[in-house]
C-alpha cells in the first residue's frame, strides 16, 4: 500500500498583501525567509513518507507554472489545475478520484500548503502513525494540534476522551466552529479539545466511499470527470465550476464523526496555520524588543513589530510599536498590527 500526499494550494492569501498577491500568493513565498517557499516546506516535511511521483497538487490554473518550478519532481499529471474555487470538498474530491485510478489501495494524507511546521521529524512521527491506523481501518483520521491559548482564529475538534498521549488516537465526537473568546477559554480548560490543523489521513476507499455516501452528486461529478476522453481538460472545465461550493468539515468530516468514523491524534509540532501577521509574528525569531524580522532592517527605538522587507537593500526604522511594516514589487504596507484584519479592505482596488 503506498502512500501519497495532496497538497491543497489554490488559495490567495489577502491577509499579507503586499507579500501576497492573486498572481504569486503567500504558499509560493519565503515568508519565514529561510531560503524555501511554504509549500517547499510543505514538501520538505514529507521526506520519508511519501517519493515525489506520488505528491500531487491541486492548484488554481494560474499557479501551474509555479508549481513546476518549485516542486520540480512532480509529475505533470499530478497538478491539478482548478478552473474556479470550489472550496475543500471538490478540491480533494478530485485529487483522490485521480489517485484511485492510478492506485485503487492508496493511502493518503491531505494537506495545506501554506502551513507552518516547527519539528519535522515529530510530524512524520505523527503522520506514519496515522497512516498505519488508516491502512488498516475503514476510518478517518484529522490532525488534532493541542492547545496552548484560548485560540478563537481557529476551529476546533472534539473528543470523546481528554488525551494528551501523542501516541493515542482518539475516537472525535464532533467538530466545533470558531469560538468567542470565552467558549475558546472553556474548551482549553476542559482538555478534550484540540485545535483542527486541516490535515487528513484516510486509504482512498474510505474517502470516496464516504463522498459517495455523504455528497452523491460530487461523487458522481467526480465519476464524470475523470472519465478519459479527447479531451479530458474540456470535462474538468465543464464540470468543476458546477461542483457545491463546501468544505470537507462540512461535507465529509462533521456527518462521518456522527456515525463514529472519524479520529484525531493529540498532536503537538510546532504547527501553525500562518493565516495572518500575528501568526507569522509567533513563528520569527524574535529580538529584546519582541520585534520579528526578516530582511536587512535596522531598528531603533521600536517594539512588538513585525516586519518583512527581504527584498529592499535596507531599511532603518524609528519608534514604531505594534507595526507590521511589508514590502514587495514596490508595494508598501505600513498597518498597526492591532489593525491588520483591515488590510484586505486596505490593499482592494478602489
Amino acid at each position: 500500500m503506498a502512500n501519497h500526499v495532496v497538497i491543497m494550494a489554490g488559495g490567495i492569501g489577502s491577509r499579507f498583501w503586499p507579500l501576497s498577491t492573486p498572481e504569486f500568493p503567500k504558499q509560493f513565498i519565503d515568508i519565514l525567509g529561510c531560503g524555501r517557499s511554504l509549500i517547499q516546506l510543505t514538501v520538505d516535511r514529507f521526506k520519508g513518507i511519501c517519493p515525489p511521483e506520488n505528491f500531487w497538487v491541486v492548484t488554481n490554473q494560474a499557479y501551474v507554472d509555479i508549481v513546476k518550478e518549485q516542486i520540480p519532481g512532480i509529475p505533470s499529471a499530478h497538478i491539478l489545475a482548478e478552473p474556479a474555487a470550489r472550496n475543500t470538498a471538490p478540491c480533494i474530491a478530485w485529487a483522490c478520484w485521480s489517485i484511485r485510478q492510478e492506485d485503487p489501495d492508496a493511502n493518503v494524507v491531505v494537506t495545506p500548503s501554506d502551513a507552518v511546521v516547527m519539528n519535522p521529524e515529530e510530524f512524520r512521527r505523527v503522520i506514519s502513525g496515522a497512516l498505519e491506523f488508516t491502512s488498516g481501518h475503514d476510518y478517518i483520521v484529522t490532525i488534532g494540534i493541542k492547545p496552548n491559548r484560548p485560540e478563537t482564529g481557529y476551529g476546533y475538534v472534539k473528543t470523546v476522551q481528554k488525551g494528551s498521549d501523542p501516541n493515542c488516537i482518539i475516537l472525535v465526537e464532533e467538530f466545533r466552529e470558531k469560538p468567542d473568546l470565552e467558549t475558546a477559554k472553556r474548551y482549553l480548560a476542559d482538555g478534550n479539545y484540540l485545535w483542527n490543523a486541516g490535515i487528513f489521513v484516510w486509504n482512498v476507499k474510505t474517502i470516496t466511499d464516504s463522498i459517495r455516501a455523504y455528497k452523491p452528486v460530487l461523487a458522481e461529478q467526480m465519476d464524470k470527470m475523470i472519465q478519459k476522453g479527447p479531451d479530458p481538460n474540456c470535462t474538468v472545465l465543464e464540470i468543476f465550476p458546477t461542483c457545491e461550493k463546501i468544505s470537507i468539515d462540512y461535507a465529509v468530516m462533521e456527518p462521518a464523526a456522527a456515525e463514529g468514523k472519524v479520529y484525531t491524534c493529540p498532536a503537538d509540532f510546532g504547527w501553525s496555520d500562518l493565516g495572518n501577521w500575528q501568526s507569522l509574528h509567533e513563528k520569527l525569531q524574535k529580538d529584546s524588543d519582541n520585534n520579528g524580522v526578516v530582511g536587512h532592517v535596522e531598528m531603533h527605538e521600536c517594539k512588538d513589530c513585525v516586519i518583512h522587507a527581504e527584498g529592499l537593500r535596507r531599511v532603518v526604522l524609528q519608534g514604531l510599536e505594534g507595526y507590521i511594516v511589508s514590502e514587495k514589487n514596490g508595494q508598501l504596507l505600513v498597518c498597526k498590527r492591532s489593525e491588520e484584519q483591515r488590510i484586505k479592505e486596505f490593499s482592494s482596488d478602489k
